[in-house]
């Protein structure tokens, strides 16, 4: 097994949110609020608690409102930080760009517009139990819509062997979550292979096939990116709270 490390997370969280408008006019969609919290907030929560030391929080769309949620924010056992996109650098390339804060740690990549309520606890527990070929563990989740997902085919080991990026009928149901662990030889060789790349999605995992490790979760697990899935979260986030 892997040598255990502290535990560090990068959350993006500099999108537009064009698509969740009229949401977005006035609030960047990490703090559109899902069951009178915000998105970030639930994050963030959840990352302190599986024991997360330090999380890095990119920022560029009314960056202000970020700073001022984050100000008022009470944690108790995690530090925070934040680093101010001028022009967004992809997902990607916030990973590349922020390479030297993951020293020393196990890193955690997240998509901070999302929804689940999925233990990441059980990620993490999956990344040291992977195996030794992959350098990279990803959370997948079932979706009802494959067509706006990337959806992955694995082996009899949960080893990725195809992708498919938000294609019109792929063979499949199981959805990449955007939720990612890894150690600093995937950052290393990350850095070796490109330093141009920019989309996580569909610049780096398409080289990596037979060496990502999947965990994958049966709970909810929403990309809050229109209003119609913004509704259904909240709508299921109200019906966990009664039952």
């Amino acid at each position: 097994m892997p040598m255990v490390l502290p535990l560090k997370a990068l959350l993006l969280a500099a999108g537009k949110g064009t698509r969740l408008r009229p949401y977005t006019y006035h609030a960047p969609k990490c703090l559109v609020e899902i069951g009178g919290e915000p998105l970030l907030g639930r994050w963030l929560k959840n990352l302190e608690r599986i024991g997360c030391q330090r999380t890095l929080i990119n920022t560029h769309y009314l960056s202000e409102k970020v700073e001022e949620y984050l100000l008022a924010l009470k944690l108790d056992k995690m530090e925070l930080e934040t680093i101010y996109e001028k022009e967004l650098l992809g997902t990607a390339g916030t990973l590349l760009a922020n390479k030297k804060f993951f020293d020393g740690a196990t890193g955690l990549l997240i998509h901070s517009d999302n929804y689940t309520n999925t233990d990441l606890s059980l990620l993490i527990e999956a990344h040291h139990q992977r195996p030794s070929n992959c350098e990279l563990t990803m959370l997948t989740f079932n979706t009802k819509t494959p067509e706006s997902c990337g959806i992955v085919l694995t082996d009899s080991k949960g080893v990725v062997q195809q992708f498919y990026e938000k294609e019109s009928d792929p063979p499949g149901r199981t959805a990449n979550g955007a939720i990612y662990v890894f150690d600093q030889p995937f950052l290393d060789n990350l850095c070796l292979q490109n330093q141009r790349v920019k989309d996580f999605s569909r610049d780096v995992l398409p080289q990596m096939v037979g060496h990502i490790f999947t965990f994958h979760t049966n709970k909810e697990y929403l990309d809050i990116g229109t209003p119609e899935t913004l509704r259904e979260a909240q709508e299921h986030c109200k019906k966990s709270f009664y039952n």
